[in-house]
């Protein structure tokens, strides 16, 4: 064969291909800017765009793992009916915390629960000290799942904790993502927890070659540690020490957050990690017993669980923060390291200053993605020129992920407003209808506000027009960031 000739076959195959999987592109019917996103990499990068689709283009969980969550399905359902909740009209008179509470119970099934103590954790030293405490004080059992487990600092903390509750007879569960965790899943200390009797799993484990059967990014993001069903913590912390952890990348120590709880929402904290215990294990799904009502005199909290991701409602979450953004009336305060928003996003945002609110977002200035980073800063000229407030912290990388809803309804979990944690990760929050709650989570807001510039429209528009360019080029790919 002539060389014109194997030219000649490898053009037409690439056409061939190109169009192929743009049709399947189309008639998968995702959202518009997903869809919109791939054709272009399939049409501006010869055979790698196909490449890159066929690995990371559809939400594919795998067969197995997909069916055994249908198979607990059923029991998860029939313990979530067993919960004890509170009517969502005795909440608050937030009007956002009624539409809330009921579209969260139907895409997953977890109530709004009275009888709840939450303390607001602002600090890693304070986290870890807290955790680390109540794993010592454990007599049952001890259950962790965490996106990143680190091999140092105040992590062998934890680490150390474990071992010495599994000695005593407490049963350990942990799980790690695989991909977030690699490198602690290869070192010593899992050796170490296992040797103790600490049960330990990776999710979504990967193979050493990419599959098309199940896609390599979908991760488990969530945080969570529940101890002896009495107490619980979720948020944004995972399990690593600040001092130690991404030093090299130039955005400074992590800053986070979590919350301590007890009361009826641990037991639902629970039921999540049981559900993603037993797909991981292929283990029947244990039931969780039901938490009771916090009897410290400071069980005013009313608090619903509420876990996402792409299996069962891969839209739930992305619903419910629109739900929560059209719903405000005089507030809204976000904070979040990742900012890639779709329209829908940017317009719910815009509506909700055009009504009044004021709008404020809080993001570090500099953060671990570049590609992140560009395809973030692409949208803000257009939300400050609606009005929406920017801060950029200035005091390392701020991973807090909150959002407060006019003084009395917040959000608060491991979700990013970007479309990786709003489609593709496994994902906890906790929607807290309280306004104490709301106060202290608004205070931690502002000290980060305190700790940032706040940007205005007139000097971010005299930035150099490559760096327009270079942001608006990324913003095309934003969809699938």
């Amino acid at each position: 064969m002539s060389i014109h000739s194997i030219s000649t076959g490898i053009l037409i195959g690439h056409w061939l291909i190109v169009i192929g999987l743009s049709l399947r592109v189309i008639s998968r019917r995702s959202p518009v800017g997903v869809a919109s996103a791939w054709l272009v990499i399939l049409f501006s990068l010869p055979l790698v765009g196909a490449v890159l689709y066929l690995l990371f283009g559809e939400k594919r969980l795998g067969r197995g793992r997909i069916a055994r969550t249908k198979a607990h399905l059923p029991d998860l359902q029939t313990w979530q009916h067993s919960l004890n909740q509170t009517p969502v009209d005795s909440i608050v008179s937030a009007p956002v915390a009624g539409a809330l509470a009921n579209l969260a119970r139907g895409l997953y099934g977890f109530p709004p629960q009275s009888g709840q103590s939450i303390t607001l954790l602002d600090n890693y030293q304070g986290i870890f000290d807290a955790i680390v405490a109540d794993i010592d004080r454990a007599r049952k059992r001890c259950h962790l799942a965490f996106y990143i487990w680190h091999g140092e600092g105040r992590s062998l903390d934890v680490v150390d904790a474990l071992v010495r509750a599994a000695q005593r007879g407490v049963e350990c569960k942990a799980m790690a993502d695989a991909l977030g965790s690699k490198a602690f899943l290869q070192g010593p200390h899992l050796q170490r927890l296992q040797k103790a009797g600490v049960q330990f799993e990776a999710s979504l484990p990967m193979g050493r070659i990419p599959s098309l059967r199940s896609r390599a990014d979908l991760r488990n993001h969530r945080k969570i540690v529940v101890i002896d069903e009495t107490v619980a913590y979720t948020g944004s912390q995972n399990l690593v020490d600040p001092r130690f952890f991404k030093q090299k990348s130039g955005a400074g120590q992590w800053v986070d957050a979590m919350a301590r709880i007890s009361g009826p929402a641990v037991s639902s904290l629970d039921g999540v990690f049981a559900l993603d215990w037993s797909v991981e294990t292929g283990k029947p799904f244990e039931a969780p017993a039901t938490a009771l009502p916090d009897s410290s005199g400071t069980s005013a909290s009313v608090v619903q669980v509420v876990p996402s991701g792409p299996d069962l409602q891969p839209e739930g979450i992305h619903q419910l923060l629109l739900t929560a953004i059209y719903n405000a009336h005089s507030e809204i305060v976000m904070t979040t390291p990742y900012f890639v928003p779709d329209e829908s996003f940017i317009l719910a945002l815009q509506a909700a200053v055009q009504r009044g609110a004021r709008v404020t977002l809080i993001v570090p200035a500099y953060n671990d993605s570049l590609l992140v980073r560009h395809a973030s800063v692409a949208n803000f000229d257009v939300l400050m020129a609606a009005g929406v407030n920017i801060a950029l912290f200035k005091g390392g990388l701020l991973h807090t992920k909150s959002l407060a809803i006019d003084g009395e309804v917040c959000l608060f979990g491991s979700v990013n407003l970007d479309m990786r944690s709003l489609w593709l990760n496994f994902e906890i929050s906790l929607f807290v209808y309280d306004a104490d709650f709301c106060t202290r989570l608004r205070a931690l807001q502002n000290s980060y506000i305190e700790d940032s510039e706040m940007l205005t429209l007139e000097a971010w528009r005299r930035r150099p027009r490559w760096k327009k360019f270079v942001e608006d080029t990324f913003r095309l790919l934003g969809p699938v960031l």
